[in-house]
């Protein structure tokens, strides 16, 4: 099965995922990693067409799952999520299973969990910190009951520090998060996919477990592509 995934589309030329579309293969499911829009747009919809467009110009028919980025969060979820339904999955601290070449796949997508709040997040740090601890109980359990042949974790923000390498190293716990590491090494994720980290690395381990950062510029503007039958390994 090919997995194919990307995120970080929010400040890109739309032209640089069309080149990226025509130099991939056709996936069997695809997974956006957060911000494909941008939180100051005053329509994120048209950006959705934009890639659904190239999409199927493409020929790339396959289930999309899809999570929401910090700067496509900006209040335009519930209209976004209305108008691609049926084309795009989107997952906010959810769950989904999908059957894909006679095997199903469970994904667990969120846009995930900083060690510490933001100027980017609302709600003050109290109330982020709340929603975090929340998040992550929650994500914690979704991971642990999944049952599915294939199991991804699927979130924007990085799953743990080992991808932010090549970051500053004083925004780490503002882009990622060590407690979710701790939950990938107990629950075993097949792989984790997430976006955010434009300067980061483009994979990295949680013991064994792969750890794919898919944002556009760290990737050079490539669609990740991801072969479940001959996973990277350390």
């Amino acid at each position: 099965m090919i997995i194919s995934a990307f995120g970080d589309l929010d400040r890109c030329d739309i032209q640089a995922l069309e080149n990226a579309v025509k130099h991939a293969n056709k996936p069997d499911l695809l997974l956006f990693a957060g911000d494909i829009a941008y939180m100051m747009d005053s329509d994120q919809t048209k950006k959705y067409e934009q890639v659904i467009k190239i999409l199927d110009q493409a020929g790339w028919d396959c289930p999309i799952i899809a999570v929401f980025g910090n700067h496509d969060a900006g209040g335009q979820e519930e209209e976004i999520v209305k108008k691609f339904q049926g084309r795009i999955f989107f997952l906010r601290d959810q769950a989904v299973s999908v059957s894909v070449r006679e095997k199903t796949v469970g994904i667990v997508g969120s846009i995930g969990v900083l060690d510490t709040t933001t100027m980017w997040e609302s709600g003050g740090v109290v109330g982020m910190m709340d929603q975090f601890g929340e998040r992550i109980e929650k994500l914690n359990k979704l991971l642990k009951n999944l049952k599915d042949d294939f199991k991804i974790l699927l979130t924007h923000y990085a799953p743990t520090y080992k991808t932010l390498e090549g970051e500053p190293e004083d925004l780490w716990e503002v882009m990622g998060s060590e407690i979710i590491e701790t939950i990938v090494k107990q629950r075993k994720p097949n792989i984790c996919i997430h976006g955010h980290a434009h300067f980061g690395k483009a994979l990295a381990f949680i013991n064994g477990i792969p750890v794919f950062n898919v944002a556009l510029p760290v990737n050079n503007n490539r669609i990740v592509e991801i072969d479940t039958d001959n996973l990277p390994s350390e």
